[in-house]
């Protein structure tokens, strides 16, 4: 087997220190156009292939993004990565994902991120950004984008969650319900009480008032409760209300709605003939059902994060921007207007 070529005897080859044998191989401009023609070749000569990484640590950068996210089988997540991946590939960077399971372990996948020539950029997502982490984050000269997330002091693309649960209420208010259930996920998670607070504003601003035991959360709890057994639990908590069962439902997620109308069914209820039903995010599986909902551009959050941490990489002074997307009613078959009562 032939012995693999270094780096280290294309510089004694050529007559020149391996630095500067780095330095043609990754297209430094402080160079004489004599000198990158006898290393070119050398290397030519004795076949040389640059090792990956070897080049990327020469130049000091890894080509390499990372992105620290909760709940990898969350659909959310899943059509934002795509976007994610999509640009990362035409920009030529690699992806390193980092899945956080809890809050406690944000600060040890930041750690490893920021490991010396680990990675260039980072991407954040749904989280609270803990402030200790920050003054790291400048020491390192690392740029941050965040996604569906915010920091008064970094960059961050996200939906406006209020406005979106507001007019998804307000929908059905438009549709003449007045009594109208509320499916959530945790309040922990900030989409989750950002929709609360829209769903809370649209009743109360059309002078009907907040009911608590109108709002209800599955107690299964993976993904923040943002999961399609959630959304059924919660359904059949609703169920058991009997005559007092609201006939329209606003739900934070799709994924918990097709839960719901999955209880909904077994119970003999039809939709929306019986009950009608608005989700939130516009996943795929949203219009197979032909499930009304709120669509967020989750592909295109995706790119745009991956655009703007390219361009905090190439010039670090960029003024900060906050780019909030507002989500769009998209109408299908899971809503009807109220039933009048006789009178």
């Amino acid at each position: 087997m032939t012995p693999k070529i270094t780096i280290y005897e294309i510089a004694k080859a050529a007559g020149v220190g391996i630095g500067t044998v780095s330095r043609v191989l990754n297209n430094h401009p402080n160079v004489t156009p004599e000198t990158r023609a006898k290393v070119k070749e050398v290397v030519m000569r004795m076949h040389y292939q640059p090792h990956t990484y070897a080049q990327r640590l020469a130049r000091r950068h890894s080509q390499t993004i990372s992105a620290i996210i909760p709940f990898f089988t969350n659909y959310f997540f899943v059509e934002i990565l795509r976007g994610v991946q999509e640009e990362i590939t035409s920009l030529g960077y690699d992806l390193m994902l980092f899945g956080v399971n809890n809050i406690s372990q944000v600060e040890s996948k930041f750690a490893l991120s920021l490991q010396r020539g680990r990675v260039d950029g980072i991407l954040f997502f749904s989280m609270k950004l803990p402030d200790r982490i920050v003054p790291r984050l400048r020491e390192a000269g690392i740029p941050v984008v965040l996604i569906d997330s915010y920091y008064p002091k970094l960059d961050s693309i996200s939906v406006a969650n209020i406005d979106g649960a507001y007019d998804a209420t307000n929908y059905l208010i438009n549709l003449g319900y007045q009594r109208i259930g509320m499916i959530n996920a945790l309040l922990m998670s900030a989409p989750a009480a950002e929709r609360l607070q829209g769903y809370r504003r649209a009743l109360e601003s059309n002078g009907i008032r907040y009911a608590a035991d109108l709002v209800k959360t599955g107690v299964n709890t993976k993904q923040d409760g943002f999961n399609r057994e959630a959304g059924y639990e919660a359904m059949m908590e609703f169920i058991k209300m009997g005559a007092e069962m609201p006939e329209a439902f606003f739900v934070s997620s799709d994924i918990q709605a097709l839960g719901a109308i999955a209880a909904l069914l077994e119970n003999g209820f039809r939709v929306p003939e019986d009950v009608s039903m608005v989700g939130f995010d516009d996943i795929e599986l949203a219009s197979h059902v032909g499930l009304t909902t709120m669509r967020q551009p989750m592909y295109q959050m995706g790119q745009m994060a991956v655009e703007r941490l390219a361009a905090r990489l190439s010039d670090p002074g960029l003024e900060v921007i906050h780019k909030t997307f507002l989500p769009e009613l998209v109408v299908r078959g899971t809503c009807r207007r109220a039933k009048v009562s006789a009178g």
